[in-house]
């Protein structure tokens, strides 16, 4: 059973309140899923051949897939032992805010035209004599319903964002990613793809920031609990 966390320090005053531990094997193996499957279906969009109607699609899924990268990176960096350091002991963390912010939340944002592009290839799809095309309609839309679990993980305290912000300002985030991806499906759809990548540009760019601010926050905040903890006793 683990120790409950100290929650004064030395000083008298409140300790930065720290994510719970990571399974940092458990977000290694997501590492991995992320890193192929949006490359993979990068692969299926090229396959059609539209490039009228790639928008930013691709680039969002590479995006994720290189952001894949650069969390198992941060992830491997974690350490708590000899010679551990603020930023080591945060990997884990660290590594999770680039997984939801720049590879899942990109992923989340392609997905709709990723599954519009390819359920209307005509290149996947070669139409018998006689076929009739069925319209798939508003089933169009399941495919982006998995952004509202995301949101339910982000809102309910589960993600790593909610330690670096604020409750407004988590909020804010999250409603703000809902938004823009909704909004750059639709100029999708209405085939204004200037104003598509340029909302997808948009969200790409303040998880960016977001992802930047929260990291050095996490690094802040473990030097701050490490200089006002009080230091455990010998055995």
């Amino acid at each position: 059973m683990s120790k409950t966390r100290p929650t004064i320090g030395t000083d008298g005053l409140a300790l930065p309140i720290l994510p719970p531990d990571r399974d940092a094997r458990v977000w290694a193996r997501l590492v991995r899923v992320m890193f192929y499957t949006p490359g993979f279906m990068g692969l299926l969009l090229l396959k059609t051949g539209e490039p009228s109607s790639f928008g930013i699609t691709i680039e969002l899924l590479m995006l994720s897939s290189a952001s894949a990268i650069v969390g198992g990176i941060l992830i491997g960096s974690q350490t708590t032992g000899g010679g551990a350091d603020a930023p080591s002991q945060v990997g884990t963390w660290s590594g999770s805010l680039v997984l939801e912010l720049l590879s899942v939340v990109p992923f989340l944002a392609a997905i709709p035209a990723l599954f519009h592009e390819l359920a209307h290839s005509t290149l996947l799809h070669t139409h018998a004599p006689g076929a009739v095309d069925i319209a798939l309609g508003a089933s169009e839309l399941l495919p982006m319903v998995a952004i509202l679990p995301f949101m339910l993980y982000q809102l309910a305290g589960f993600g790593t964002l909610n330690f670096v912000v604020s409750k407004p300002v988590n909020w804010i985030t999250n409603i703000a990613i809902l938004f823009l991806i909704v909004g750059g499906y639709y100029f999708y759809r209405e085939g204004d793809y200037l104003m598509e990548k340029r909302i997808e540009a948009f969200l790409v760019v303040v998880m960016a920031i977001v992802v930047i601010h929260g990291v050095l926050k996490l690094i802040r905040m473990q030097t701050a609990y490490d200089a006002h903890v009080e230091p455990k006793a010998a055995k």
